[in-house]
């Protein structure tokens, strides 16, 4: 009996001393505000909550096997003014062949200034702007094709440097076999899902910073829609004059018109075996949006006959210029090997005329 009393107490004592570590593991995770359990029922500091609309947020999405949800995060603060959250989905099935079948999804917020370096950071401002983005509605700085999503925060969550702080959005969802990868649906809701998941994400950010508005932001009006599908055959891109193709490279070749407002224009250019880079042509002269460019286009014309400032890169061309009092900027991405050159002018030109601008490249006209 004494025997078993003396297990009996060193069991307690060690289920006592574990349940003291995992305390003191739970103080430490929500001291830097990292969820790594399942079960919690908000995420992202609070500003989304389970079965809140997104499917990827249901209890659906863990009827599967095996199926969990976890998040992990970090808030910013005032004196480490960076943040991070990522919820995850998995589950494991068989398909009808027997083979287990893995099925991955993970949506990612983080919370932080726009990249330092130019060549980083123009391939980002790209990435979130171009394409198939649409502008965010209520006039909020940003955009996103429903599978990604950027918003430029207020000036007073800027950087010490001065660099615009943004949030942005991003998922993945994959299904992987024994012998391939297929990619999928993230159940994010579409366009207008993302814009408010983003600006309640947004919103919680900003006051763990300490840099949160008066008023909250919201996304309340209809997102716009596209303007049109992809193209793949043509010999003009997105109806312009200039971005000309032959018959022989159009056939390679397919374009997608993205957004086409007095603050955002873009046009792409892909190759139709995937979604291999041809060019992406954006304008952007929303004025927190063309923030992201400060410090990043130079001090002179880029070339002879070009008015404002601007870099000519080997993967990336960017110019600045006035129009009617704010800065016009447009941005070219395009692998090396192509000469895309006679094709930014061509843009930048159209874009400018549009609005109402003078021309920027040489050789263009007002009329």
């Amino acid at each position: 009996m004494k025997q078993l009393m003396g297990g009996a107490r060193r069991r307690a004592v060690s289920i006592g001393g574990a349940v003291a570590v995992l305390v003191a593991a739970g103080v430490g995770t929500w001291a830097t505000d990292t969820w790594p359990f399942n079960g919690k029922d908000s995420y992202c500091w609070g500003a989304w909550k389970e079965d809140s609309g997104p499917e990827f947020l249901s209890g659906e999405a863990l009827d599967e096997d095996n199926a969990s949800r976890t998040s992990k995060e970090t808030a910013p603060t005032p004196r480490q003014p960076r943040g991070r959250c990522t919820v995850a989905l998995h589950s494991e099935r068989y398909s009808s062949d027997g083979d287990k079948v893995t099925e991955e999804t993970e949506v990612t917020v983080v919370y932080g200034p726009a990249p330092e370096g130019a060549a980083r950071r123009m391939e980002w401002i790209g990435g979130y702007l171009g394409d198939r983005a649409m502008p965010l509605p209520d006039g909020l700085p940003g955009a996103t094709d429903g599978r990604h999503a950027l918003l430029v925060l207020p000036k007073e969550c800027d950087a010490r440097d001065g660099r615009p702080t943004a949030v942005t959005l991003d998922s993945m969802a994959r299904s992987v076999y024994s012998d391939s990868t297929m990619s999928g649906d993230a159940g994010l809701g579409g366009s207008q899902s993302v814009a408010r998941l983003l600006v309640a994400a947004a919103n919680r950010a900003m006051e763990k910073a300490g840099c949160a508005p008066a008023k909250p932001l919201e996304a309340v009006s209809p997102m716009p829609t596209l303007p049109e599908d992809d193209e793949d055959f043509f010999t003009r891109a997105c109806r312009i004059r200039g971005l000309e193709f032959g018959k022989e490279a159009a056939r390679d070749l397919e374009y997608q018109v993205g957004a086409v407002t007095r603050d955002l224009q873009s046009c792409s250019v892909r190759t139709q075996a995937g979604e291999g880079r041809y060019f992406d042509a954006l304008m952007v002269a929303q004025p927190r949006l063309s923030a992201l460019f400060d410090g990043a286009t130079g001090s002179k014309a880029p070339a002879r006959g070009w008015r404002g400032t601007g870099v000519f890169a080997d993967d990336y061309k960017v110019v600045r210029a006035d129009c009617a009092g704010r800065p016009l900027t447009v941005l070219m991405l395009a692998p090396s090997p192509h000469e895309t050159t006679p094709y930014i002018a061509a843009f930048a030109n159209a874009v400018a005329r549009r609005v109402g601008c003078a021309p920027v490249a040489p050789g263009g006209s007002s009329r």
